[in-house]
């Protein structure tokens, strides 16, 4: 378990709550654990019928913790990271998002295996991957351009460009943006009819729009073992030394 992640229940309700406010509710490995567990005992679970990821604070999350990264993997198996992914790609039951504020990295990419994605109206959505010298992660090489459309994907993923709440309703990242002060209101109610609907009929209605995402966990896959590669380069080497000296980095 971990501190920093915060699992509630209200109902058949579940809240995973990201608090690490301090770091911009970055994720280290210690978090992705945790949130890959909460994901599934949720799944298992009789008594729960909808879980909803939100973020402490005024962010949804910063992304990954890049000095936790820096680290390298410390563990034996499959990584906190990867199960945490496997985790939402895969829950079998409704994983609603309450973005709260920037969401950053895989702060927009878990979202695209989320089933509902609401926003606040000050949140924000990036993926600046090639800026950090890393690559696509969670299936968004695949995913964000199915979602938005190649240009527009082309536009976050290769040139950094950052959405605005309005931007990501009106591409179809988000389905609807609330005022920051009712997000949370809004979001639990619509969670609380997820959870009273019949069980049976929502896990094979979520089967069913999934149907043809098999290529899915190949893009993982294939995104994974260029990430790590990237992780053990120069290029992430140097992003992570020019954050920490406040310098724009320097790829030669």
């Amino acid at each position: 378990m971990s501190e920093n992640i915060i699992i509630t229940r209200e109902g058949r309700v579940v809240t995973l709550t990201i608090a690490r406010v301090e770091k911009k509710n970055a994720l280290t490995q210690e978090m992705y654990g945790a949130m890959a567990d909460a994901l599934e005992a949720y799944a298992e679970s009789d008594a729960d019928r909808a879980l909803v990821i939100t973020g402490a604070g005024d962010m949804f999350t910063a992304g990954n913790d890049l000095k936790d990264f820096a680290k390298g993997d410390r563990e034996t198996g499959v990584p906190p990271v990867w199960r945490f992914l496997h985790a939402i790609r895969d829950c079998p039951k409704p994983v609603i998002a309450a973005v709260n504020g920037p969401g950053i990295g895989i702060g927009l990419t878990m979202l695209l295996h989320c089933d509902l994605v609401y926003a606040g109206e000050s949140a924000t959505l990036g993926v600046p991957f090639v800026k950090l010298g890393l690559v696509p992660e969670a299936g968004s090489s695949l995913l964000l351009p199915a979602a938005v459309g190649m240009a527009v994907a082309n536009d976050m993923l290769l040139a950094g460009r950052t959405l605005s709440a309005g931007e990501a309703e009106r591409f179809g990242l988000v389905a609807r943006v609330f005022p920051d002060a009712e997000l949370m209101g809004a979001v639990r109610e619509i969670a609380r009819g997820v959870a009273a609907s019949a069980p049976v009929a929502m896990k094979l209605s979520k089967g069913l729009i999934r149907q043809g995402r098999e290529a899915v966990a190949d893009s993982m896959a294939a995104e994974s073992k260029l990430f790590a590669a990237q992780l053990q380069g120069p290029e992430f080497a140097e992003s992570v030394a020019a954050m920490g000296e406040k310098r724009a980095p320097d790829y030669g």
